[in-house]
């Protein structure tokens, strides 16, 4: 076996963006069959030059030492205030996310000290893929970092690779215009905490397809500032499903619209689409489409919850996100809870929701199921449903409730 080089790799990664920040349309190349282990690392703008490529090739690897993430961190790889900026190949960002979830003590399976670059299929590469035991009782931080995201950027495009074992989100774009992602894997085992498979936050014109994405929480997540998303052919599982929220926590304001969600597989997940939000919260959703949803053992695949509550007891409140113009159309398969689930808001109720060839069965009929639920939620069956999903109210309520317009995105 070759022995591993004792310099910083994290080091030689900041010479090379380094240089290839300076000329426009340069490559930063990460070469096949070795491993990189890479520390927390920025690549920085706004000065560098325009449409950088990123080729990744090879494999990079997180630390698992507990010194190197300090308190924490909130993200591991960052690209932040680029214009044009891709990131392809056929290589592996691999968080080595095993010694966060489990919160165990854990220790290296190389020095503490050494980043290294090793050939794949090496003895070493066999025990980078083995659990990681305790040797010197560290427990990893509890703010836990995302293994890779993008800041502040215009014309960003991720293609080709696959972000796996993140500590928490694998992939997240935040105030960013202009994203194209496909032909991502992601994956991480479906029991694994809050491990988002692609986070959208204050994102604008982003197109997401062609990717499989398996996670232990939401497949894509969309939250506040989101508009003009378009995400098709995509495969979801495991996971908690497509997702729009959680929204309005801590009565903050969040507008989202003009999201469609089309061409979608779905099996063994906790949701299918969903739009969750918290109540005390102000803003909008609107102009939602969901299209050619294929459902397998999904416990509740049509989810809207206007009373999201990640913690024991939330206190009733009156103020909401307002949701209109949410339509679903051909989503189909099998359940293993409850086919619908619509919990909307007592003083502004979800208006505009039509459903349209909505065809779910239980996965085992002899099973108990739960039958449709809707509260507050009014809107239009276009076409017979199955099951019945009679709890629909048709029409508008007759005492619309009406937000202030400062509430108003």
């Amino acid at each position: 076996m070759e022995a591993p080089m004792t310099h910083s790799e994290s080091q030689a990664f900041r010479a090379a963006w380094a240089a290839a920040c300076k000329v426009e349309a340069s490559m930063m190349i990460i070469p096949s069959n070795y491993i990189f282990l890479v520390g927390p690392i920025s690549f920085s703008g706004p000065y560098c030059q325009p449409n950088i490529v990123f080729q990744l090739d090879g494999t990079i690897i997180a630390p698992t030492s507990s010194k190197v993430w300090g308190k924490g961190l909130l993200q591991w790889l960052e690209f932040t205030k680029l214009r044009g900026i891709t990131i392809q190949g056929k290589g592996v960002i691999d968080g080595r996310g095993s010694v966060w979830w489990q919160d165990a003590p854990f220790d290296d399976p190389v020095d503490d000290e050494i980043e290294l670059i090793v050939p794949l299929n090496s003895t070493v590469e066999k025990n980078l893929s083995a659990p990681v035991r305790s040797q010197l009782g560290r427990i990893m931080p509890s703010i836990k970092p995302t293994a890779l995201r993008f800041y502040g950027s215009f014309n960003v495009t991720v293609t080709g690779i696959t972000i796996q074992s993140s500590p928490q989100c694998h992939l997240k774009f935040d105030n960013c215009m202009g994203v194209l992602v496909h032909d991502l894997s992601v994956s991480s085992p479906g029991d694994s905490p809050n491990t988002d498979g692609i986070h959208l936050q204050n994102s604008k014109d982003i197109l997401i397809h062609s990717s499989n994405l398996a996670c232990g929480d939401d497949c894509v997540s969309i939250q506040t500032g989101c508009s003009n998303i378009y995400i098709h052919n995509v495969n979801c599982g495991p996971g908690h499903g497509i997702s729009i929220g959680s929204l309005g926590k801590d009565s903050t304001k969040a507008c989202v619209s003009n999201i469609t969600v089309r061409d979608i597989t779905m099996q063994n997940t906790m949701n299918g689409v969903r739009i969750k939000t918290w109540q005390g919260g102000s803003g909008s959703v609107q102009g939602v489409l969901f299209s050619n949803i294929q459902v397998s053992e999904v416990q509740i695949p049509i989810v809207i919850d206007q009373y999201y509550c990640d913690k024991r007891t939330c206190k009733n409140q009156t103020s909401a996100v307002a949701l209109s113009g949410i339509n679903y159309e051909r989503i189909r398969g099998t359940y293993t809870v409850k086919p619908v689930h619509f919990a909307c808001s007592d003083s502004l109720p979800c208006l505009d929701v039509t459903l349209t060839a909505i065809q779910l069965k239980p996965q085992q009929e002899k099973y108990h199921m739960y039958d449709p639920f809707c509260w507050q939620t009014f809107g239009e069956l276009r076409t017979p449903t199955i099951p019945p999903i009679d709890c629909l109210q048709i029409g508008k309520p007759s005492n619309n409730g009406v937000q202030s317009d400062h509430d108003i995105c």
